[in-house]
């Protein structure tokens, strides 16, 4: 058994959570559990985890039918375990148990508009006051929610899922299997315009977005379509709620963003990327793979070996901020006076010598 293979009830024994996880089983194999829980909330038909060793105190008094933790804690359990090497991981694959996500009907609802040339497969799932324009391709066992907007020449992959008000612009791409969170839209204008004149130009964007299989955006947030060629999200990237991409971005496969980071147009991100929440990118710019940027850094350069990159000052008292800041604006005329007192000690010594 695993994850493709089992299927959803209302109860589930230990031991087929443990066959599920790939997890070792120690206590009742035939347990039934009916929900998943913190710790502390756990009660008798839960199953809970413990992935943060700092709460580890509470697994003596938890009340869950079951723990899933790692090997080193199973004696600190005071009933049943389930033993892995990444708790957390577990957590997220029973979590898809659980879900109690309304399911939409197969089939167009009355109150839907699909255009008559429009390639819907009639294991998609259309909901009420959905539109489907010219020339879109739905594949099958694909949900669009109730008045989505889905713009002509749009293709959505198989067992993509649009929430309800998702608004996709025309010629959009979509993969398999994506997630794509109410008020998203996708494929808007990018920010052009030529300035003539002191007035502004508009420059006609004519790319689209391509997006990968597997990918999950967030509510409110917004992609661009590029001015030329496409903007592309790779498989697998995680896109959290209000986040701003704008024309021409690249984002590589498996990168994952928090809210309401900005990134701004033609901006190339890498793949196995961690972006934390707030951070804002300038355009034009190179991030390799495997870079982890923290909460609220700004991004001016491009960004070429892998680590942890931060930018910005951490949180202090008011009064405290304040002297900082107005000494700050001292710092090159400081710099300048550290660099000529250098030298001046260093004639000196070369006197003295």
């Amino acid at each position: 058994m695993n994850a493709l293979t089992m299927q959803k009830k209302a109860q589930y024994t230990l031991a087929e959570l443990a066959d599920y996880l790939g997890a070792e089983l120690h206590g009742e194999a035939g347990r039934k559990v009916s929900g998943l829980a913190s710790l502390p909330d756990a009660g008798a038909m839960d199953i809970s985890f413990l992935s943060d060793p700092k709460y580890a105190s509470s697994l003596a008094d938890s009340q869950a039918a079951a723990v899933i933790v790692k090997p080193e804690y199973v004696s600190a359990v005071a009933g049943n375990a389930l033993v892995s090497d990444n708790p957390y991981l577990g957590f997220a694959k029973i979590s898809a148990l659980f879900d109690d996500r309304p399911i939409l009907a197969k089939g167009v609802h009355p109150t839907a508009v699909v255009a008559a040339d429009a390639d819907v497969s009639p294991t998609a799932a259309i909901g009420a006051n959905a539109i489907v324009e010219s020339g879109a391709v739905i594949a099958s066992d694909v949900e669009v929610g109730a008045n989505c907007f889905v713009g002509a020449r749009t293709h959505l992959g198989e067992g993509t899922v649009l929430a309800a008000n998702v608004t996709l612009y025309h010629g959009v791409a979509i993969g398999a299997r994506a997630i794509i969170h109410s008020g998203a839209v996708i494929g808007a204008d990018g920010f052009g315009f030529a300035n003539h004149q002191g007035k502004w130009l508009k420059i006609n964007q004519l790319g689209s977005v391509t997006i990968g299989a597997d990918v999950e955006i967030g509510a409110n947030t917004t992609i661009d379509r590029g001015a030329l060629q496409d903007t592309v999200i790779e498989q697998g990237v995680k896109i959290d709620n209000q986040v701003m991409v704008a024309h021409n971005v690249r984002i590589g496969s498996h990168t994952a963003i928090a809210a309401c980071v900005g990134i701004s147009g033609s901006t190339e991100i890498g793949s196995h990327c961690m972006i934390a929440g707030g951070v804002g990118f300038a355009g034009h710019l190179k991030i390799c793979d495997q870079v982890f940027i923290t909460a609220m850094s700004f991004v001016t350069g491009s960004i070429s070996q892998p680590g942890s990159y931060s930018s910005g000052t951490a949180m202090m008292p008011t009064p405290q901020w304040k002297k900082n800041s107005v000494r700050l604006k001292h710092l090159d005329a400081l710099t300048k006076q550290v660099r000529q007192l250098e030298k001046e000690i260093t004639k000196l010594r070369d006197q003295d010598q």
